[in-house]
């Protein structure tokens, strides 16, 4: 996100066409006056909502992936008090850390757990303990299954009878899933949709973790109703959908400097992304948009104005992004964000590449797994979690984006959102690469 205040017109669309335009309405800060001088007053989590069957009352804006002791601090001072983390996610040392002298009971901590090989009870046992010592914690309020692609994967045995056992022990207290959608090259026929009602209806699962924006509502929407039903907690993450222009112009011209031959789908790419950045200038001369940030803040108003939903993990980098996601705490969408969503999306929509999704997949005739690989691509580009997007690209088994450079680009053609997916995916690739 851009920080500076004084951003003109000019720079704040090159920005948003070329840069990160995110989801969002800005808040007015209140103002406190002390000794003739005007001091910030500390945002708080204003509302907090029950998590399911769990019965634990959590805030309404979660943390997602976090990455600093002093950040995570800020943000439990403020309020927040669900926190998201995974035992692949290198992080949970410094959660522990931070949630030191902290009133334990007060803190609803979920960690997650892949399915690899290892499928053993004893193996989860072993995986959970770890996460345990990490996090310098008695107990894990929700271990959830990282990642279930299938719905055979839902229903692993050995994950299961850890949990129960772990249970017993009164180390984990609720057991929950994820879902990212499907691997190509696991099982490209099972959505997110699909795998995460099964889930529902299996009943060994207490919170779900989904993807749920306004762009991306129609397979979220019945989970989170289904969700409703069975009194299952609701967690969201890729709330506000990001549009980001890779740089490739700039790339293209120092190959031109190298005296290096520049691949054709490079420039066909650049230029249908060209396009689509015009096209979407429109809506921010409309809505006279002042800072991108309105667009993303607008987006969590919006799933926060779902009533099925728990919580939203909002990943915090720094002390202003805590300030800026903890602020949209207890507020609704307004009428004319409502209209500016409705603009974004019919703007912008053409370059956001739906999380879960997968619909182009099984066009592809070297099975690339695209939703996967855009998946990371939105670590690296917004996450600020590069070494871990890049490291996890080249865990791809199989074809990965390197296929799309000379393909006849069928993807684009499955594509009901009217994206530049194989310009996207090659642009993925030499980012995610270092190609």
């Amino acid at each position: 996100m851009l920080e500076k205040k004084g951003m003109d017109r000019r720079n704040f669309i090159k920005n948003s066409a070329l840069g990160v335009v995110g989801a969002g309405m800005m808040v007015k800060e209140p103002m406190l006056k002390s000794k003739g001088k005007e001091k910030k007053e500390p945002k708080k989590i204003k509302s907090f909502r029950i998590l399911g069957r769990t019965g634990f009352k959590v805030s309404d804006i979660g943390g997602g992936y976090l990455n600093d002791a002093g950040v995570i601090n800020a943000m439990l001072d403020a309020g927040v008090n669900y926190i998201d983390t995974a035992e692949s996610y290198g992080n949970q040392r410094v959660i522990g850390s931070a949630i030191q002298n902290r009133d334990r009971k007060k803190l609803f901590i979920t960690s997650k757990l892949e399915i690899k090989k290892d499928v053993s009870k004893e193996g989860f046992l072993k995986r959970t303990r770890k996460c345990l010592e990490e996090l310098q914690t008695d107990y894990i309020d929700c271990m959830m299954m990282h990642c279930a692609e299938t719905v055979k994967v839902l229903k692993t045995e050995g994950f299961h009878k850890a949990m129960d056992q772990l249970k017993k022990e009164g180390r984990v207290r609720f057991v929950g899933v994820s879902n990212h959608g499907s691997f190509w090259f696991r099982d490209p026929e099972e959505t997110m949709e699909k795998v995460l009602l099964a889930a529902a209806a299996d009943g060994r699962f207490d919170v779900i973790l989904l993807a749920y924006n306004f762009l991306q509502m129609d397979m979220g929407e019945h989970v989170l109703s289904v969700c409703k039903e069975k009194n299952i907690g609701t967690a969201l993450m890729k709330t506000t959908p990001v549009v980001k222009y890779y740089g490739l112009k700039s790339r293209i011209e120092e190959l031109q400097k190298q005296g290096k031959e520049v691949n054709e789908f490079y420039l066909k790419g650049l230029e249908r992304f060209k396009q689509k950045a015009e096209k979407a200038e429109g809506f921010i001369k409309k809505y006279n948009l002042k800072n991108p940030e309105e667009i993303r803040d607008a987006s969590i108003r919006f799933v926060l104005d779902n009533p099925d939903v728990s919580t939203v993990c909002c990943s915090m980098k720094n002390f202003d992004d805590v300030e800026r996601f903890v602020s949209l705490s207890g507020t609704g969408l307004s009428y004319v964000e409502k209209k500016k969503l409705t603009a974004y999306k019919k703007s912008w929509g053409e370059l956001y590449c739906r999380h879960a999704c997968g619909i182009c997949e099984t066009s592809c005739p070297n099975k690339v797994p695209v939703n996967t690989i855009m998946r990371y691509n939105h670590y690296f580009d917004t996450q600020a979690r590069e070494r871990y997007a890049m490291a996890k690209y080249a865990e791809i088994p199989g074809a990965n984006a390197k296929e799309c450079f000379y393909c006849t680009g069928l993807c684009e053609s499955a594509c009901p959102y009217n994206l530049p997916v194989q310009g996207m995916l090659t642009m993925a690739h030499e980012q995610l690469s270092l190609a």
